[in-house]
């Protein structure tokens, strides 16, 4: 789920994360957003790049307009495509949350580890450490 600041969670939020990454599951598609992150660019020039139908990229680039992840704009003829930061601000939201937690984790891990080496392995006593010197 998605906390916001005031810590509570939306079912549109959910909803978006969802279809951004299932979107975002397939490689042609993510191809296609890198792509975009380079400019916008119509139907016939995204198509250009792959060996598959005009339908097949329209329907990707149909997946990735529902999952927000972009949008086509009418001029003229022509609807170029271009990213949406929104959703990918959200997704960005939700994985650092993740990833936060996981570091946590891994610091009080170490914290752990470290004591046990301390417990298994003390330090010699300033005494001891004099007796060695003499």
């Amino acid at each position: 789920m998605v906390e916001h600041e005031g810590g509570g969670t939306t079912n549109d939020d959910i909803d978006d994360l969802s279809k951004a990454f299932a979107a975002l599951a397939d490689p042609t598609r993510r191809d296609i957003v890198a792509r975009l992150a380079d400019g916008d660019a119509t139907l016939t020039e995204i198509a250009e790049h792959y060996d598959v139908s005009i339908q097949a990229v329209s329907k990707h680039l149909t997946v990735l307009e529902n999952a927000r992840l972009i949008s086509r704009t009418r001029r003229a003829q022509a609807r170029p495509a271009h990213l949406e930061a929104e959703v990918f601000d959200l997704m960005n939201g939700w994985i650092e949350r993740y990833r936060r937690r996981a570091e946590e984790r891994y610091q009080r891990l170490d914290a752990v580890l470290a004591d046990m080496n301390d417990e298994e392995n003390p330090t010699t006593t300033t005494t001891e450490q004099r007796g060695a010197a003499s």
